[in-house]
């Protein structure tokens, strides 16, 4: 007898983006998933406007069901989302994101041969005319094929394309709700994931196209942001007894740097490296931020304050 398809619950943060919030929804309304095996979660952030109208504009094409907190960051919201679901499995992905329709298909071939891990996919620019959103992009690819070398043995996902046993995310327990935005409370999951002895798979194939406009000021912002979440996460290790994140070799950094030069036209990849290495400036101006404004776990970090990534 053939198997009955899994049943995924999508868990969608948002906050304050109804236009994108209903691309999103308008794309996984074209999912090529049977629509009785899966139901689609939107959890609103406190937002100034509430996403009422555009959620209640999908009730006739999804099994679409809205939740309201307070401000409280994604990483509260994506748990508020998994404590309602009702999916054997959890399939996370942000408001400014665009599933491609083969999305849950894709994952649930995956999880058919390995059903107790987590699957990370692939996410694709959509904005290649914008090169904030590019250098962006083109940095987590760097981080993927650096942490992801061997996709059966996976150290990182970022969580606008994640899907994983519901089960199992609670017994890792959840988003750290310490993590009060958008910064490092995926790295902190992936690192508690594997911490369990549980394994990460990358399936390039299930693809997502990611939306973030960004200008001069938001791509500082975003990287200062990341690296005040990556001061949270090594204090979150410390804090549970694991050892320090260890330095990368410099050739990281290099590889980091040069990556852009490999891959596009000359000039733009000359600006677009001379983006990355801003970011990593950023990058460590928000760790020794949030060292300073902590300064309680500042010498849980000491050892590690020159990984910022």
């Amino acid at each position: 007898m053939k198997q009955s398809k899994p049943f995924f619950s999508i868990v969608i943060p948002t906050y304050g983006r109804p236009q994108q919030l209903a691309i999103c929804l308008d794309s996984l309304a074209h999912l090529d998933y049977p629509h009785d095996r899966f139901e689609v979660i939107v959890v609103d952030d406190g937002s100034e406007n509430p996403p009422d109208a555009v959620v209640a504009s999908f009730d006739d094409r999804l099994a679409i069901t809205l939740l309201r907190q307070p401000h409280t960051g994604p990483a509260t919201a994506r748990n508020a989302g998994a404590a309602q679901a009702k999916g054997s499995f959890l399939a996370l992905t942000d408001d400014d994101c665009r599933p491609a329709p083969h999305w849950l298909s894709a994952l649930a071939a995956r999880f058919a041969v390995a059903p107790d891990c987590a699957i990370g996919g692939y996410t694709l620019n959509a904005l290649p005319r914008n090169i904030y959103a590019t250098a962006s992009q083109m940095l987590v690819d760097y981080l993927y094929v650096y942490y992801n070398a061997d996709p059966n043995q996976a150290c990182f996902f970022a969580s606008n394309n994640l899907a994983l046993p519901t089960d199992r995310f609670w017994a890792a327990g959840g988003f750290d709700t310490i993590f009060p935005r958008a910064a490092a409370e995926d790295r902190d999951l992936c690192d508690r994931w594997l911490h369990h002895g549980y394994r990460l798979l990358y399936a390039p194939e299930a693809l997502v196209y990611h939306s973030h406009a960004l200008g001069f000021r938001t791509f500082l912002q975003q990287h200062f942001n990341y690296g005040r979440g990556a001061f949270h996460f090594h204090q979150a290790r410390a804090q549970r007894g694991q050892c320090p994140v260890r330095l990368e070799p410099l050739k990281f950094y290099l590889g980091l740097l040069r990556s852009p030069l490999s891959q596009t036209p000359y000039w733009p990849g000359v600006l677009l490296t001379a983006l990355m290495g801003l970011s990593q400036i950023a990058n460590m101006a928000g760790f020794f931020w949030e060292s300073v404004s902590h300064p309680e776990g500042r010498s849980r970090s000491r050892l590690t304050a020159s990984h910022f990534l």
